[in-house]
């Protein structure tokens, strides 16, 4: 076999290694999108629940790092000591509280983001206002502000609802990138070996 033979045989393994990832890569994201969309709800809380036990590991870490300051820096004065012994303690202290309340903590959780985006969408509809005069387009910039402030107040009143929708807007964005993902696969050629 020669050496162009040899490379051009590489080059379509390869190329049929890639085809696999995005086959499956895709058929991931479909199937994760679909049970997504099937109960969003349960799926907001599972990945709260995950975002609460990430938060509650950083919160050890930083008590961990803060008390290793503390202890074993020889730089730092008395008052730097203490306020890194406080706030080691302050966050291990978080992260017991956390690691035993994870439900509450993700509920809390799930209640804050929806609270924080949906505030931020009535200021950003707010702001779209502002911007009538100078916008090219001042009825996309009346419409966006409307829809906005709406959103906002769809997440801020009815949060169970409003992350419902953004949960369920995420599973139908895995299952389109998915679908892009296994055509991807099936249309992927290698170029020939020159």
């Amino acid at each position: 076999m020669s050496e162009n033979d040899t490379l051009a045989v590489e080059e379509k393994k390869a190329v049929d290694g890639v085809r696999i990832m995005f086959g499956v890569g895709g058929l991931i994201a479909i199937i994760i999108g679909v049970l997504i969309m099937l109960n969003p709800l349960k799926s907001a809380e599972f990945f709260a629940a995950v975002l609460a036990v990430i938060l509650a590991v950083y919160m050890v870490v930083m008590g961990v790092v803060y008390l290793g300051t503390a202890i074993f820096s020889k730089t730092i004065g008395g008052w730097a000591r203490t306020g890194n012994i406080l706030l080691g303690v302050l966050y291990v202290i978080a992260a017991i509280i956390l690691f035993s309340n994870l439900g509450v903590a993700s509920t809390v959780l799930l209640v804050f983001i929806a609270i924080i985006i949906g505030i931020m969408w009535i200021v950003e509809g707010i702001m779209s206002f502002t911007t009538v005069k100078s916008s090219g387009h001042p009825v996309l910039s009346i419409v966006y502000g409307i829809i906005s402030i709406i959103a906002g107040g769809v997440l801020i009143f009815s949060f169970a609802l409003g992350i419902a929708v953004l949960v369920w807007m995420i599973g139908i964005s895995l299952v389109v990138l998915g679908v892009v993902q296994v055509i991807r696969a099936f249309t992927i050629k290698g170029e020939p070996a020159v």
